[in-house]
């Protein structure tokens, strides 16, 4: 079976003598139709990505076909587009006990613990599988990154009274915008990218948008009214943005980190006390997640073909993928087709 393995930091692998997933109870072989990249992908091919062992073979963001099955509770069948929950969760620690499987205490993701699908078969937990009507293939593939977005703004109560600030206008970012939007509340992008932001607002429909920079915090201020926004959500992954986040949240507020990185983040406590702040973290999404993003996907206009902005086949993969590292290319969203 063919298959890409990053063997090392900074190095990926062609190979076309992968073993063949078994059919295991309670479990589907896949027949992989697209992977998504996304910034996990590219942090850990640079050797910057938490919880992460090498060789590894990447790819979580999954559509694809069930080529075997056995019977199952979820009417799953050989021959239906599903797309993959990729975080295999336990079941038995406290968080998965009150539903929380998206921070599961012994979480384990695909692409990044454990195997990913960059592959030609993988075999999925059938509750990881989530049947993909009146999606393509693309759009299929798209499902887990919007989650992650909506999760966070599931999680963050985000109501039509809210005035919410994305730091960050990458694909995570406009999963935010979106699903912000979506609850009526007032969107404001923020990000050092012109392109981006532009793209933030014809695409996502952000209110407004930012340069991030020196007089960042004034321009917040100023569409604010001076009470800056009730909710941030900072989707950036870096530590300064993620810093500098606390002091763009109005009082009684909550700064939400969606991105992550390997390091600690300090802040001043009694400026912090003085606001009276939430802090959240959001992680991954849940099942009830992805099936709320597959819904507006039917439903509304969401043009998911302009998020898509570079594609190639499997076997051009890793002669793109340095290209993609480049902030040149301007990458929303990049798509590999098997």
């Amino acid at each position: 079976m063919k298959g890409i393995v990053c063997s090392r930091i900074g190095e990926f692998q062609f190979r076309e003598d992968l073993p063949e997933p078994k059919l295991l109870d309670g479990e589907a072989i896949i027949s992989v139709k697209r992977i998504g990249i996304c910034g996990t992908d590219l942090h850990a091919f640079n050797g910057n990505q938490p919880f992460f062992t090498y060789p590894r073979i990447l790819g979580h963001e999954l559509s694809g076909m069930i080529e075997q099955i056995g019977d199952n509770e979820a009417g799953l069948k050989a021959g239906d587009i599903v797309c993959v929950i990729p975080y295999m969760h336990c079941g038995q620690c406290m968080a998965c006990l009150r539903g929380k499987t998206n921070c599961c205490r012994s979480m384990n993701v695909i692409g990044v613990h454990t195997d990913g699908g960059m592959r030609e078969r993988i075999s999925v937990p059938i509750t990881h599988l989530v049947r993909a009507d009146g999606l393509s293939m693309d759009q299929a593939a798209l499902v887990e990154p919007l989650a992650i977005g909506a999760h966070s703004v599931q999680r963050a109560n985000v109501t039509r009274e809210d005035t919410v600030l994305v730091i960050g206008a990458g694909p995570i970012g406009l999963g935010v915008m979106v699903f912000a939007k979506e609850k009526g509340a007032t969107v404001i992008a923020m990000d050092m990218n012109a392109e981006r932001l532009a793209f933030s607002k014809s695409w996502a429909k952000a209110d407004h948008i930012i340069r991030a920079g020196q007089e960042s915090s004034n321009e917040l201020a100023a569409l604010t009214g001076g009470e800056l926004p009730a909710i941030v959500f900072d989707a950036t992954g870096n530590q300064r943005s993620m810093t500098h986040a606390f002091k763009l949240v109005g009082h009684g507020g909550t700064l939400v980190y969606v991105g992550l990185i390997n390091g600690d983040i300090s802040f001043e406590d009694s400026d912090f006390h003085k606001r009276e702040l939430t802090l959240m973290g959001s992680r991954n999404a849940t099942k009830a997640d992805f099936n709320h993003v597959i819904k507006a996907m039917t439903e509304s206009d969401l043009d998911l073909e302009r998020y898509v902005t570079h594609r190639c086949g499997f076997d051009e993969m890793i002669g793109e993928f340095k290209q993609w590292l480049n902030p040149s290319s301007k990458v929303i969203k990049a798509v590999v087709e098997l």
